[in-house]
């Protein structure tokens, strides 16, 4: 066979023009472009890297390549006539980084459409065999957690990404095409919008020098603000970066909301931060949110939303990431596809907190937490509801006023707000809104209620001021999300980089 010159290149591949003119031109394509059926009769240039490579008796070696682009690999055949068979082909082992080209043929083979006949083999990076962390074996989610800058190269994390990528396509799309404008909210903030103090603090200074100092002078001593902060006592805070406590956000619906009262529909996509010392396989450090937030929109209007999100996403994965959805299907959890569909197609239930506690409390189930009027629902309720009583998604709304954040509408009946609860199958909780509180007097009662400082609140407050609007939004955990619908049971293994208690690596 000719060599096939790839004239549409990188120049890091020049390797590839060894004959003396170009005879022919080559398509630079993804292994998923390659592994299709009309893919056959082109030639091709393909990248990634070896999963596997196993030789033949009769002269050649079988070579599976995978650059990302799919869940499944293509097959090269590279003849023992190459002219680098032994000294580069025959070294081939898993993770290895090779460029192929050649022409794709219609495979005998069972389970693959394709494979590529190599005309050249070119290999960037070797792996060595025995060092080299991904053997072929199964390897625990817990080890591949130590190796996360390695594990996107396994089918499962491979996996992972591609529906994380769709279902944050999806979210766009399904805002954008609602009218919605995407706003970036600070990452640095000087507010509290859960009024939970679980957060992480952003100083310049150096708090050790500065609480020695302080405590040299006068313990507990305050700043020209009156601030003190948990770091140490009497630090002032007036003399660092941003002249005043400053700390990472645990959501950007506050600054969201100030886009929303003045342009109508708007939504932010970002990290968030808790402090919160959870070892748990919900909890993460860090994560992403999806946070809209509309004028004029009611309740109703707010559940009415987030019910179609989540629709729109996993209609679009189950559409769009086939081959990954059939792999968690079968390695993860055998209901997950099953799931999807059913919830696709289903209508989420909407009742109040007040008739789920009537639910439970009936229920004659064996709870760990007890369910009374006024107390939180814990997973293990939220699943009851979804999994055992209506086996569908459910919508909680109206809970009572004392276990919700200040920013939350209060209902004529004084003990409970208009909040909103998504559950849905295995998580629980994967939704929290509310309709927002327009009304001046009550936002600065209910800030007094949570210990809050309305005058640390004066911008937000300024927003019932001057053209007070009604107006809803909802927060959306990304991570939840691809939790649920890839079944993977730890919220580690959902983000490329897990920030936990005690794990800040790579």
């Amino acid at each position: 066979m000719a060599l096939i010159a790839a004239t549409r290149y990188n120049r890091g591949f020049t390797r590839f023009l060894h004959s003396p003119r170009v005879e022919q031109v080559a398509d630079i394509v993804s292994v998923a472009e390659a592994r299709r059926a009309d893919s056959v009769g082109r030639e091709v240039v393909v990248q990634g890297w070896v999963r596997t490579r196993r030789d033949s008796k009769a002269g050649f070696s079988f070579i599976e390549v995978n650059d990302g682009s799919c869940f499944g690999n293509v097959q090269i055949i590279a003849e023992a006539a190459l002219p680098n068979y032994e000294s580069e082909i025959k070294r081939l082992s898993p993770g290895c980084c090779v460029g192929v080209t050649g022409l794709v043929k219609a495979s005998p083979g069972k389970g693959q459409a394709t494979e590529i006949q190599a005309a050249a083999v070119v290999v960037h990076g070797l792996a060595d065999v025995e060092s080299y962390p991904l053997q072929k074996k199964g390897h625990s989610f817990e080890f591949l957690r130590t190796i996360a800058h390695l594990r996107p190269r396994t089918n499962t994390f491979g996996a992972v990404a591609r529906v994380r990528n769709r279902a944050c396509n999806s979210i766009h799309q399904f805002f954008q095409e609602r009218g919605f404008l995407y706003v970036h909210t600070p990452i640095i903030t000087a507010s509290d919008c859960e009024g939970a103090g679980a957060m992480f603090q952003v100083t310049a200074l150096d708090l050790a020098a500065e609480a020695k100092k302080a405590v040299e002078s006068e313990k507990g001593e305050k700043s020209e603000k009156g601030e003190k902060s948990e770091k140490g006592p009497g630090i002032d805070f007036s003399k660092d970066f941003f002249n005043r406590p400053a700390y990472l956000t645990v959501s950007g619906q506050l600054e969201a909301e100030t886009f929303a009262c003045a342009l109508g529909k708007t939504y932010t996509f970002g990290p968030t931060f808790r402090a919160e010392n959870s070892n748990t396989p919900r909890h993460l450090a860090e994560f992403w949110m999806v946070e809209p937030e509309a004028a004029f929109f009611d309740l109703w209007d707010d559940m009415e939303l987030a019910e179609g999100l989540l629709k729109r996403i996993f209609r679009d994965v189950l559409q769009e990431c086939p081959e990954d959805m059939q792999f968690f299907n079968r390695r993860i959890d055998k209901t997950v596809i099953e799931t999807l569909e059913h919830i696709v197609e289903s209508e989420f239930l909407r009742i109040s907190y007040s008739d789920a506690i009537d639910i439970l409390r009936k229920s004659g189930q064996r709870f760990e937490f007890p369910t009374a009027w006024g107390n939180d629902l814990q997973v293990e309720h939220e699943r009851f509801l979804t999994e055992t009583h209506f086996r569908r998604p459910v919508i909680l709304y109206d809970y009572p006023r004392e276990i919700k954040p200040f920013y939350m509408r209060v209902n004529d009946d004084g003990r409970t707000v208009r909040a909103m609860d998504v559950l849905v199958p295995k998580v629980g909780e994967i939704v929290g809104g509310s309709q927002r509180e327009e009304r001046l007097d009550l936002l600065e009662q209910r800030m007094r209620e949570q210990d809050l400082d309305p005058e640390s609140y004066w911008w937000y407050l300024d927003l019932r001021r001057f053209g007070t609007v009604p107006h809803s939004g909802f927060g959306l955990g990304l991570e939840r999300v691809i939790q649920f619908i890839t079944g993977m049971s730890n919220i580690r293994d959902v983000i490329p980089f897990p920030r936990t208690p005690g794990n800040a690596e790579f």
